[in-house]
């Protein structure tokens, strides 16, 4: 009986739903990867999208009839993913800022969401909708782990409402607070810490806030308002130069006196102005700290009006405390404008006395410190360091350092006036005092890039630093080995500290200085960017030794340090196998494993045996082999901690064992780390939401299945796994992770389950969008395409006819043809493995030619198939290589000096003279210079490259044309062969050799 027309189109509306619903979950995933916001949620929302999107495909699977029911559900479902997917869109286009102080808006939204999803899916396994069982118990599974999901802001997003909050509760004025607030903003979400990147951003969010706030309630308008209000008082949004002309238009309305203050500044209880005035309910204003010690001494009456007083009543006064700051900071500016003049005077005591205030301003506070650079004080204080006085140079210094502390601009102004660093160098070798202050100034100044190019090419600098570094003060040492650890940022310093032996304070000091100097030069050596040279020279020279004194010490602050400095030596791979030879790695080891310690120290712990790893990875086969672990129960107990640690601990294990998987011992750790069930973890691990931590277990799963067990495999890498795979290769942004997930799928077993796995994961699209380059995140053509050529070998077989098509339908045959002229070796290997598996099927698909039976009784009409199949072909129908003109370009990899692309590329050559197909492929062959490239391999270092070579020769030279053309060529390699050959090979080569008539058939040969 035929199906209802009505049932038809549910079914078919059905089916359409699911198609429709995956391709959003995927296009909403692809968007929330690339949002700067809200990432941990949106991760954690992405993958229960994703969960969805294979229960889906597992209810397609069961049969439209199973599907017509739910398209009420579908709908709803469709319109909820809808949703999020605009919201991952507005939060990757809209205002960085706007976002992050919406941050609870969104985690409702997810809230809101996620709870109505739920409500959809369970509806689907009621039972009147005859869900499959076990297909309704992973919809309850999921919506289970869904409901129980927490969605919450992030540290720094709550770090960021804090301070809002504070600060317009508080009304915080304080420019400072502002510019902290703003640079916490730019951290959460992203922002480069820049005056016009940070001012643009402001900008746009002003725009954005405020055509958003049509519709929104009062109190939310007026608390945007506040924030913008805020935010503004932060000067990191002016440029310097703004700065200056606002400075100057302000001072320049002053007037040159000081104000004297109003009457009603002053405080009638200490005569004194205030700092904090308050008032009372009768109106009364009062200093606070004053009137609060007049009640706290028992006085329960105002001191003017004798009205009864309590703490209580007390309310700040913040309009009066703002004008006194005005007319403070007013008198100030006028003040410090006024100095200058007596500083510039030949009076040595008038220039100590304005010298006096003036640092008395700059260590008030910032804003003072401003208008002193502002008013062009660095130059004139500078020249000042050549004054005879003693004192006036050491004030100086005092000023330089506070106008350069904490302060960009201040660095770079100073040490951009002509020779400002050669003056301060000078103070250096004065009295100790002054040449403390100008460690102390010179230390303040290699903390800006632009002034650290200054200081190393002046005269004399560095090495009076090295000097100071052998001081018994341990002031000055630490101020010297701390500006040369700035200084070693650049190359040409490292050069001059090694020139002047900068090793050797470090070592005395550190080998048989006092324990307090021994840790400080640790420390040094632990944060100073030293060349490897240098790295060299310490190892060498003892600095193992006294750094496994305070590795083995009780002080866990002295553990630290010493990891640090063995961390930092060992990335010199010299260093490393030293290393590991002198037992480090042992000690190491120990120390990761103690539950005492803390995990920062964990960390680096890790990543020091991380390096130690890969030094090992360097040996050179004629060395002395050292290798971190070779018991099997010190890999099980180091792999373990995977399970056990922070993902940065994590990272590093990981690390590690790649590292020894690609050893010269690699064979060995990979077996071992198979046996105790590291691919059950890893498989694990590719589920997680840590980015890092997953992209190298990716990478390690790789290792471990390039030579892997089957049955493991099998075992282990379930339809879920694969899933998470295809997931990765779709949506990472690290080019490594994706080509490791495609060298998995390459190395998989060739299983049928695991074959129907990766297609029902979407596994073939998106290695073809890979060799595309048609992936999210357009990465590097490189390991990614040699893997996914690889991965694609799986799909081209003639034993699936279905996605041979598939491949030759979207276009993928003319990219491998290119591939060979321009991959590397290993992807012109895997493209000539895949156009081989194709041309196995052509000769089965290419189509006899039909003649004009109307016409041949007159005319003999021309037909124009296939030289080769001598039928029709095509490249998207029968594969063929002749029309994909391919013979050409796998003819030039016979060359490559990669055996193995060379035995592809010949395996595919000699598709086209198999069977009936040796006269007219030979001929085409020959017609593309081919055979002689054939007779070329007889002399191959490769013996399977010669061996096959010998076959497809013994085959073509059957054909006297082909004999007469390349018969003499090939007689002596083919001799070479008879004389030095195997046996096996012998008696091939002299079968071949009876072809060309050189040999008699009876010859002893066979």
């Amino acid at each position: 009986m035929p199906e209802d027309p009505s049932t038809v189109v549910s079914h078919v509306a059905a089916s359409g739903f699911v198609t429709e619903i995956t391709r959003l979950i995927f296009e909403t995933m692809d968007a929330a990867n690339s949002v700067v916001v809200q990432q941990e949620n949106f991760n954690k929302f992405s993958n229960f999208l994703e969960k969805i999107a294979l229960v889906l495909k597992e209810l397609s699977k069961a049969g439209t009839s199973k599907i017509t029911n739910l398209s009420p559900a579908f709908e709803d479902l469709k319109l909820e993913i809808e949703l999020i997917k605009q919201l991952a869109l507005d939060c990757k286009n809209r205002n960085k800022i706007y976002l992050l102080l919406n941050c609870r808006r969104i985690v409702k939204f997810f809230e809101s969401s996620t709870r109505d999803i739920t409500q959809t899916l369970l509806l689907m396994t009621s039972e009147p909708l005859n869900v499959l069982p076990e297909i309704a118990d992973q919809l309850k599974d999921l919506c289970k782990k869904m409901l129980d999901a927490k969605y919450d802001i992030s540290t720094k997003e709550e770090e960021v409402s804090v301070k809002i909050e504070s600060g317009i509760q508080e009304r915080n004025v304080d420019r400072s607070y502002a510019n902290d607030l703003l640079i916490c903003i730019a951290k959460a979400v992203g922002i480069a810490n820049e005056q016009s990147q940070l001012k643009k951003e402001f900008e746009e969010f002003k725009r954005e806030t405020a055509s958003s706030e049509q519709g929104k309630n009062l109190a939310e308008t007026l608390r945007m308002e506040e924030i913008i209000l805020l935010l503004g008082k932060a000067d990191l949004l002016t440029t310097a130069e703004e700065k200056q002309t606002n400075y100057l238009t302000k001072r320049n309305s002053l007037g040159r006196q000081p104000l004297e203050p109003l009457q009603s500044f002053y405080c009638p209880i200490t005569g004194d102005v205030m700092e904090d005035p308050v008032e009372t309910s009768s109106g009364q204003i009062f200093e606070r700290a004053a009137i609060e010690k007049w009640l706290a001494d028992g006085n329960k009456l105002c001191p003017l009006t004798k009205n009864p007083l309590k703490r209580s009543d007390l309310r700040s006064n913040k309009m009066l405390r703002q004008s006194i700051e005005e007319w403070k900071n007013r008198n100030i500016m006028v003040t410090i404008a006024s100095i200058k003049q007596k500083i510039q005077t030949n009076d040595e005591e008038e220039v100590l006395q304005s010298l006096q205030k003036l640092l008395e301003f700059c260590v008030r506070s910032e804003l003072q410190r401003e208008w002193i650079v502002m008013e062009n004080y660095i130059p004139v204080t500078i020249d000042l360091l050549c004054a005879n006085n003693t004192e006036i140079r050491k004030s100086a210094l005092m000023i330089l350092y506070a106008l350069a502390k904490d302060s960009e601009e201040g660095k770079e102004r100073i040490g951009t006036v002509d020779n400002a660093i050669g003056l301060v160098v000078r103070s250096l070798a004065r009295k100790p005092e002054e040449s403390t202050m100008a460690l102390q100034l010179l230390l303040e100044l290699s903390r800006s890039s632009i002034v650290r190019d200054l200081m190393g090419s002046v005269q004399g600098c560095i090495l009076l630093l090295v000097t100071f570094m052998n001081s018994d003060d341990s002031v000055v040492a630490k101020y010297a080995s701390e500006i040369l650890k700035n200084l070693s940022f650049l190359d040409q310093n490292v050069t001059e500290m090694a020139r002047l032996n900068y090793c050797a304070p470090l070592l005395q000091h550190l080998c048989s200085g006092t324990e307090s100097k021994r840790m400080f030069m640790a420390k040094t050596i632990s944060e100073i960017e030293l060349s490897d040279q240098i790295k060299v020279c310490l190892v060498e020279k003892g600095a193992l030794k006294p750094l496994l004194e305070l590795l083995s010490h009780s002080n866990t602050e002295m553990k630290s340090i010493a990891v640090k400095a063995l961390q930092n030596l060992s990335t010199v791979t010299q260093n490393g196998q030293l290393m590991v030879k002198e037992g480090v790695s042992d000690l190491l080891f120990k120390l990761l494993f103690c539950h005492t310690l803390s995990n920062e120290i964990r960390e680096h712990v890790a990543a020091t045996i991380m390096q130690l790893a890969m030094s090992t990875n360097s040996q050179r086969s004629e060395d002395v082999q050292v290798s971190l672990l070779e018991s099997h129960d010190d890999i099980f107990k180091l792999f373990s901690l995977v399970s056990l640690t922070g993902s940065n601990v994590q990272q590093s294990i990981l690390r590690i064992f790649q590292a020894m998987c690609q050893s010269p011992a690699g064979s060995d750790i990979r077996t071992k780390l198979r046996q105790i069930s590291a691919i059950k973890v890893l498989v694990y691990l590719c589920e997680l939401d840590d980015r890092k931590v997953r992209a190298d277990a990716v990478k390690l799963f790789y290792l471990l299945t390039k030579d892997g067990d089957d049955d493991i495999l099998l075992e282990h890498v379930n339809r879920t796994c694969i899933g998470n795979l295809v997931r990765i290769i779709r949506t990472s942004d690290n080019e490594e992770e994706t080509a490791a997930a495609l060298g998995i799928i390459y190395y998989l077993p060739q299983d049928c389950s695991m074959y129907q796995h990766l297609l029902d994961a979407g596994a073939l699209d998106v290695i073809l969008d890979c060799l595309r380059g048609r992936n999210e995140h357009a990465l590097p053509r490189n390991e990614v395409v040699e893997n996914a050529a690889g991965a694609l070998c799986r799909f081209t077989l003639p034993t699936n006819p279905e996605t041979q098509k598939q491949v030759a339908e979207a276009g993928v045959i003319t990219l491998l043809v290119s591939l060979l002229a321009s991959g590397s070796s290993l992807t012109k290997k895997n493209a000539a493995t895949c156009l081989k598996q194709l041309s196995e099927s052509s000769c089965i698909l290419s189509k006899p030619a039909r003649k004009n039976w109307m016409l041949s009784c007159c005319i003999a009409s021309p037909t124009h198939g296939c030289p080769v199949h001598l039928g029709i072909c095509s490249v998207e129908s029968t594969f063929c290589l002749v029309e994909a003109n391919a013979l050409r370009p796998l003819a030039e990899v016979l060359d490559e000096p990669d055996p193995a692309a060379s035995e592809a590329s010949l395996d595919a050559i000699l598709t086209i003279i198999e069977g009936a197909q040796l006269q007219n492929g030979s001929k085409l062959l020959a017609e593309a210079n081919v055979i002689a490239l054939i007779i070329k391999l007889l002399g191959s270092s490769s013996i399977v490259l010669q061996e096959k070579a010998l076959k497809a020769l013994e085959r073509i030279f059957r054909m006297i044309e082909m004999k007469k053309k390349y018969g003499i060529s090939a007689q002596m390699p083919l001799v070479e062969i008879t004389q030095k050959g195997r046996s096996d090979m012998k008696s091939l080569a002299a079968k071949v050799l009876a072809h060309l008539n050189v040999l008699p058939e009876q010859s002893s040969f066979f």
